[in-house]
């Protein structure tokens, strides 16, 4: 508990305070001298917003059961929030969107983001597959990004903040494999953007620019669902929205002739 207070840069007051519990009881839980009930651990790991898999963790470590399941997402029980990030991606076409673990893995993509696999290894493409050595590895994506170097930069500060949430060491092993800063990391593409960092993609001749944006779960209580997130795609200018718009219509002429 100590850890997470310190990652968080708080004192005991100040978690005592946000907690409703006092000061000497924080102290008492940190140092073993007090043995908190479940409840208790849980109320100050929600402060502390521990992930629930770090919650399972702290609540073992005080001898009591997880609290928290963690069931495959192909599991009955999480059918209904399954078929919510189906439906999810698919409402998002004729743009790219794709779910992904904590750990960057892809777990579901919709129809738009297939054309983009076409040219990729083989071996890039075996489960799991990572977005993260997806989009950077030269085998990949990486040699149709233009801005490559800021695409890198975003990716190298999401994950830093990850870790600083939650270190993890397959997520610190990935970072250190393909996110290190190297003397390559200055772009030098002109990104005329004000508002966000624009991925641009070189595709069958033409430009695409695209944004993304992150939906996650509110309030889950399994750890598969907690660590999920949905990432969606829009372009950024007519000419990529008009991309998309065609290969859509291509695939829905080809589907129904």
């Amino acid at each position: 508990m100590r850890q997470w207070r310190h990652r968080r840069r708080l004192s005991q007051l100040d978690l005592a305070i946000a907690a409703d519990v006092s000061a000497r009881h924080v102290s008492l839980v940190e140092t073993g001298k007090s043995n908190p009930s479940a409840d208790m651990i849980l109320r100050l790991a929600d402060q502390l917003d521990v992930p629930l898999r770090e919650r399972n963790r702290l609540l073992l470590a005080a001898g009591f059961a997880p609290r928290y399941a963690e069931r495959p997402l192909d599991d009955d029980a999480l059918s209904a929030a399954r078929h919510a990030v189906a439906r999810v991606l698919r409402a998002h076409e004729p743009y790219p969107a794709l779910a992904f673990d904590r750990r960057w893995n892809i777990v579901m993509t919709n129809h738009a983001v297939e054309p983009f696999f076409a040219d990729v290894d083989p071996d890039l493409l075996r489960p799991p597959i990572n977005l993260v050595r997806l989009g950077l590895d030269p085998r990949g994506f990486a040699p149709l990004v233009v801005n490559l170097a800021d695409v890198r930069a975003v990716f190298r500060s999401r994950i830093r903040r990850q870790l600083a949430v939650a270190p993890d060491p397959e997520l610190t092993a990935l970072y250190e494999e393909l996110l290190e800063p190297s003397s390559e990391d200055t772009s030098s593409q002109s990104v005329e953007s004000d508002v966000v960092i624009p991925m641009i993609i070189r595709i069958d001749g033409r430009e695409l620019r695209l944004f993304s944006t992150i939906t996650t779960f509110g309030t889950p209580m399994d750890i598969t669902l907690h660590e999920i997130a949905i990432e969606s795609y829009y372009p950024a200018d007519a000419e990529s929205a008009a991309f998309f718009e065609e290969s859509h219509s291509d695939v829905r002429a080809a589907a129904f002739p």
